[in-house]
């Protein structure tokens, strides 16, 4: 194998080239920098006279990516995003401040949220910083080292899991809906009003059908109504009166509590599932990232 010290570009060479690829202006990649946009050019023109092909085309006042620029910009950009997320996680390693929780939408919002002042109170020092994905993310692919993960053991084979709160599912509404429509007594008597449906795009979750058929009622009475892909935003519809929906009791007791959101009726169905902290197996976290972990684990 060829010396990788001859035949990678340098570092800074590279930086440079995504930060003006991205920019789609040496001027403005210098800007970014801190080096002057002939710095930027010199850098530019030594990558391509090592790899031995144009990367931009130089206009009046423009640069545009060839083909090649294009391509190679793709890499590069990979590649120092693996870079910086490794050196953030022996950052946070080293000095004990940052750790990555990924999550929903919804956990972050419900859950989270209310919990951050403890949070800070619990544990101060670490830098907490929550990211969000419409779908569960792999956590070693991107080096996070803890997420949220609902169901089972055996959903997740390769995660260690901590429970955080077992799925329990009821009915709310909204005080306006229950003053305009009326307070149905039981789960038959909800197949009569407007039904919020969450239609989950990429996570596993139970269904109004699921959630009738655990009362005993034919799951085939759900009324279609107004359905959405988020569960904040059905929360949100909930709260505006277009509706009920079904609340899981770690995201919307809080909100119960607060009177915003009422619960309807007194069935609650409880699959065999529940929601953890996961962190990859044979991984070693560092001391902070175990601290948040046993944090959210007592939280239940």
């Amino acid at each position: 194998m060829q010396n990788l010290r001859h035949l990678l570009p340098s570092a800074g060479n590279l930086i440079v080239f995504e930060a003006a690829g991205r920019l789609s202006s040496f001027t403005s990649a210098g800007r970014e920098l801190g080096i002057t946009q002939a710095a930027v050019s010199y850098a530019i023109r030594g990558l391509e006279d090592q790899l031995g092909v144009q990367l931009f085309q130089r206009r009046h006042k423009q640069v545009l990516l060839t083909d090649a620029g294009q391509r190679f910009l793709a890499d590069v950009t990979l590649g120092l995003s693996h870079i910086r997320k490794s050196a953030e996680e022996l950052r946070g390693r080293a000095y004990g401040t940052h750790v990555t929780l990924s999550a929903s939408t919804a956990f972050a919002s419900f859950w989270m949220m209310s919990r951050l002042q403890r949070f800070r109170d619990e544990l101060p020092g670490i830098d907490l910083r929550i990211q969000t994905a419409d779908r569960d993310v792999d956590l070693l692919a991107e080096n996070i080292p803890l997420g949220i993960r609902g169901g089972t053991a055996a959903d997740w084979p390769d995660y260690e899991l901590l429970p955080i709160a077992p799925e329990e599912i009821y009915a709310v509404a909204g005080p306006g809906y229950v003053q305009r429509a009326g307070l149905p007594k039981t789960p038959a008597e909800i197949t009569n009003h407007h039904l919020i449906h969450l239609e989950e795009p990429y996570r596993p979750a139970a269904t109004w059908k699921d959630w009738f058929r655990s009362a005993g009622i034919n799951g085939a009475v759900a009324r279609r109504g107004l359905t959405i892909n988020d569960y904040v935003l059905v929360i949100q519809a909930v709260m505006e009166g277009q509706g009920i929906a079904l609340g899981w009791r770690h995201l919307t007791e809080r909100l119960v509590a607060s009177g915003l959101l009422m619960r309807i009726t007194d069935h609650v169905m409880l699959p065999d599932a529940s929601f953890h902290v996961a962190w990859p197996k044979n991984r070693e976290l560092p001391d902070a990232a175990k601290r948040v972990r046993d944090w959210l684990a007592a939280q239940g």
